[in-house]
């Protein structure tokens, strides 16, 4: 393809140029004034005169065609898996690229988008993926845009001029309808022991008539409350927290008959339950160094309340002090053991021994106690053998160990057991420090492990430190009184501080210490299971998946042996759990209060108005025949009955420009002098 334009290239500077033009104007102008006979022969000289150092040439340009650009967009977001929509999708796109191929100046770009798995999958951004695709391709070239879509697009532009045409081809079906479950604010956080306010609403979509709906509430898996609910009207729920660390709660409204998904129709909450203040009673028997140890453990978390009593002075203790100087108090025993034992979250007897001053029946309540969900750690000393020791009272019915009458009064190193390198109380208790660093104690009780686990050893491998649970409550048994000696530093000292603190916090049941705790958690695409285990058996649960498909899964040693796990992937977006039959774990794949998931019927209504701005259309082609494909000279519409057009740009690029003078050089100088010599001659014969 040739084409042919005019150019000037002035023989002199262009200022000279200007410079003679106006001079010549002004000549004529004047001239106009004098004689106005012979006015046109003097202006065609001028102008013949001006036009040849104009530089007159003819440009010859060689252009070649190039083709216009449509883009196609198959919607791949997780509502296109509703129905047979994502079949719909695939069969209409395979043949728009066919349709295309037979279409002479057209290139196609495909684009599947959004690319997200289906842990990030919030939005669908399809016009995103369009600038992506014309990103490298001018407006001149871009023929339009052709979207096989739900019509559930987040990222729709004001303006899509730039994209030429839009046509919009709807893979759903009119008419769908569709329930869903809309959390508008949840709290992450609660106060242990008390509630939680969550606000939501149940959304019907489509056409249907329900006032009310089913609301199933489940915590940690179990089923915990059904309520009927007003639709389309925000509600709020309270949500008991009886524990610290993860609250899991389940949501779900009961679906309708005919509806597309039930996949929006539940959802997880996680409340993170902290405890508001732990109140501890420490009871010492006597005064010995390591109570200081335990004041100070105590006392340096701000969220402990420490109540401690230490007994000074015993009834049966005589000696000549007068009772009105005696500034000491009667030991509340009523007011601790039957008002207020369980206001206490921990209770702590340090080297405390039968004085008789202690009713046996505050023992048996002690013992209910800790039966009923409380926690009790007993630091034994010499008299804990002996035929005052507290093992004498009720209290033999929750301890773990009894004593065997003998104490030993030589250093020996404590050590972890087996389960105890296993167990999170004494797990890596010192990084960077192995065991044999520790600092030797001087005394151990003898005692007998009954129950529980061992964690710790003392000399010759007797059990050191005992871990039990008795009914809903927890005990911990320590059979030494020697520990304030790793405080003090004494050879070298050791771990007392964090393993005090562990051990107080597995008593009072922070889930961060459970040694047979099950998780779920998420990680992109990816699901792991882990359950800590005190053995090395493999162990099997069943996982759930959001549509209620159930597996079985067998959890196997990790590397560091304190853990069982499993790694399953996550093919959808929901709400996942797993239970190994006494426990059970939820994890949420996506945010199922994203944009995705709040609107999941097929709709015209988002890319109705741009598409209309373009010139394009809307078409339903869930179960209709797939529209034509037409190009369309600019400023023309796009679309009609039974077809849909794309942009005919006609764009080119020059491929080789060649330049000719427009006439040559003798004869523009004879042309000159004609034009000079006949005004000459005809004013001459005046």
């Amino acid at each position: 393809m040739t084409d042919f334009s005019l150019h000037f290239s002035p023989l002199i500077d262009l200022s000279f140029f200007s410079v003679l033009a106006v001079v010549s104007l002004l000549i004529l102008t004047l001239s106009f004034f004098v004689s106005r006979r012979h006015m046109l022969w003097r202006t065609i000289a001028a102008a013949v005169f001006l036009f040849y150092l104009g530089g007159p040439s003819l440009y010859e340009e060689k252009r070649e065609s190039v083709p216009d650009v449509a883009v196609i967009v198959a919607d791949q977001s997780p509502s296109q898996s509703i129905g047979d929509r994502q079949a719909v999708t695939d069969a209409a796109l395979d043949s728009l690229t066919q349709k295309l191929k037979d279409i002479d100046g057209i290139e196609t770009r495909v684009v599947k988008a959004p690319v997200q798995n289906a842990a990030d999958t919030r939005e669908t951004l399809l016009f995103s993926a369009v600038e992506q695709a014309y990103g490298d391709i001018p407006e001149s070239r871009r023929a339009g845009v052709i979207l096989l879509t739900d019509g559930q697009v987040h990222d729709v532009p004001a303006d899509v001029s730039p994209f030429g045409p839009v046509q919009t081809l709807l893979t759903g079906d009119k008419n769908e309808i569709d329930r869903q479950l809309q959390i508008i604010e949840a709290p992450a956080y609660g106060i242990a022991g008390q509630k939680v306010t969550a606000r939501f609403k149940v959304i019907d979509t489509g056409p249907v008539a329900n006032s009310s709906a089913t609301l199933i509430v489940r915590k940690n898996g179990a089923e915990q409350d059904v309520v009927r609910v007003p639709v389309g009207t925000e509600q709020t729920l309270d949500l008991p927290i009886d524990h610290g660390g993860q609250n899991i709660f389940e949501l779900e409204v009961a679906p309708i008959d005919g509806e597309i998904t039930d996949i929006n129709n539940r959802t997880a909450l996680i409340v993170n339950g902290v405890r508001d203040r732990l109140k501890v009673l420490l009871v010492s028997g006597q005064p010995h160094p390591g109570g200081r140890t335990w004041r100070n453990l105590l006392t340096s978390d701000p969220a402990v309340d420490l109540v401690h009593f230490t007994i000074l002075r015993e009834p049966q203790k005589i000696d000549a002090t007068p009772q009105s100087e005696l500034s000491l108090i009667a030991f509340p025993f009523r007011e601790l053991f039957e008002e207020k034992l369980y206001d206490f979250d921990l209770i702590i007897f340090d080297r405390y021994r039968q004085n008789y001053i202690m009713p046996e029946f505050y023992f048996n309540n002690i013992s209910k106690y800790v039966s009923q969900g409380g926690a009790l750690l007993i630091v034994s000393g010499p008299d804990f053998s002996g035929k005052n020791s507290i093992y004498n009272t009720d209290l033999n019915r929750v301890l773990p160990g009894r004593p065997l009458g003998g104490v030993v009064e030589r250093a020996y190193k404590p050590g972890v057991t087996p389960t105890g390198l296993r167990h999170p109380v004494t797990e890596n208790l010192t990084p960077g420090q192995a065991q044999g660093k520790w600092g030797n104690w001087l005394r151990y009780i003898s005692t007998q492990s009954l129950s529980g686990d061992v964690v710790m050893e003392g000399p010759d491998h007797q059990p050191l430190l005992m871990l039990d649970r008795v009914g809903e409550g927890r005990v911990a048994q320590l059979a030494s009184d020697q520990i304030w000696l790793w405080a003090r530093g004494y050879d070298g000292g050791g771990p007392q501080g964090e393993l005090l603190r562990r051990l107080a916090h597995w008593l009072m049941k922070e889930p961060e210490l459970e040694e047979n705790a099950l998780r779920l958690t998420s990680e992109g695409n990816d699901l792991h299971i882990t359950r800590r285990s005190l053995t090395d058996s493999a162990h099997e649960v069943t996982f759930t998946h959001p549509d209620g498909k159930q597996e079985k899964v067998t959890l196997t040693s990790s590397d560091n042996g304190a853990l069982l796990e499993a790694h399953v992937a996550a093919n959808a977006p929901g709400v996942y759990r797993v239970s190994d039959g006494e426990q059970q774990a939820v994890a949420m794949v996506g945010d199922l209060s994203a944009p995705e998931f709040t609107g999941m019927v097929t709709t015209e209504d988002k890319l109705k108005p741009v598409s209309d701005a373009s010139g394009g259309a809307v078409k339903w082609i869930g179960h209709d025949k797939l529209p034509d494909i037409r190009l369309v000279s600019k400023g023309r519409r796009y679309a009609g009955l039974g077809w849909i057009g794309l942009r005919r740009n006609n764009d080119y690029v020059v491929t080789g420009v060649q330049s000719k003078p427009l006439i040559p050089v003798w004869p523009s100088l004879i042309l000159l002098l004609a034009a000079l010599l006949w005004p000459w001659r005809r004013e001459g014969k005046i």
